[in-house]
């Protein structure tokens, strides 16, 4: 049961890390990415877990984010993230600042810093609850507040992200709250490249993403590899990701031997920009032997591009040039 359930009870922080950020939306995990790419953006995801599974965890997001003048990127994500009886809903607001060092207006050199505040509601539905538990007593919502803080660099078709996450230590007068370390702080840094001219209209992005939890020092890291193809009405593209955590839950088999087991993810993902529109599909499959279900992760990106198109820089560098 301990692995079963060890992703619902990591995913304390105020919006789960997957794999969305594949389907280009990078703002959804670093806020100094607002008003970074050539258009206005606005994407929309539904995650769903083991379809099979009564009550499984589901999440959506809203978010929009643009350029306002030459070097202010502003933007704003609405969330709603469920499990079982348990669900939490916010809002952030994003402040972004872009840099560009190059002279000439092609050539992508650019340093950006975002800042990312919300206000956050956590909610227990205890409406088919038959008795009255202790545990939770009254207290069936709670708000807080929280804060996400990042920098990103694209030089041509090289990037590297890093972003803070939850860095407010915040106490909740939820249910069980003695439970929940205050401390939610989560580091991500991801660097990647885009190899132009593989084939025919073709290119390859290698990337990696790193996730790092103060309070508990837990780890991760996605492995991705995508790949882009022109065609006629507009690009597709689709790639794979692993995801491998470094630490393991121990669990002990039926003739009383104790193993340890990590949690291991592989994601392949599609999608396909038609004009200004984008819709990509991830699906999840854990890898580990203890599963609850064999049925996956799947979720599901809209997007579209709005706005009057700056002029493009002269990379392969699709977080940017859309």
């Amino acid at each position: 049961m301990l692995i079963i359930f060890v992703l619902p009870a990591k995913a304390q922080e105020v919006i789960p890390v997957y794999s969305d950020y594949l389907t280009d939306n990078l703002y959804l995990l670093h806020p100094s990415m607002a008003g970074a790419a050539n258009t206005n953006q606005i994407r929309l995801t539904a995650r769903q877990q083991w379809f099979d599974v009564e009550d499984a965890p589901n999440l959506q997001t809203l978010s929009v984010n643009g350029r306002v003048g030459n070097k202010v990127g502003l933007g704003g994500i609405l969330f709603n993230d469920s499990n079982g009886n348990y669900s939490r809903s916010g809002a952030y607001a994003t402040f972004a600042y872009h840099l560009m060092f190059s002279r000439n207006a092609v050539n992508l050199n650019q340093l950006s810093f975002g800042i990312s505040a919300g206000l956050i509601q956590h909610r227990l539905d205890v409406s088919n609850f038959n008795e009255y538990d202790p545990i939770i007593g009254g207290n069936e919502s709670d708000f807080y507040a929280n804060m996400d803080l990042g920098v990103s660099y694209y030089l041509m078709n090289f990037y590297a992200h890093l972003s803070a996450k939850n860095i407010l230590s915040v106490n909740r007068e939820l249910f069980y709250s003695d439970a929940v370390p205050g401390n939610q702080r989560k580091y991500l840094f991801s660097t990647g490249y885009v190899f132009e001219d593989v084939g025919p209209g073709l290119s390859l992005e290698p990337s990696v993403l790193f996730q790092l939890r103060e309070e508990t020092a837990e780890k991760s890291i996605d492995i991705n590899l995508k790949a882009y193809k022109e065609v006629d009405f507009g690009q597709v593209w689709g790639g794979i990701s692993y995801r491998n955590t470094f630490e393991g839950a121990e669990y002990t088999t039926t003739g009383n031997e104790i193993k340890s087991q990590t949690l291991r993810y592989i994601t392949p993902f599609v999608g396909v920009n038609y004009k200004r529109f984008l819709v990509g599909y991830t699906f999840s499959y854990q890898l580990n032997s203890l599963v609850l279900s064999n049925s996956g992760f799947h979720q599901i990106t809209l997007g579209y591009n709005f706005g009057k198109n700056r002029e493009p820089y002269d990379c392969k560098c699709p977080a940017v040039n859309n």
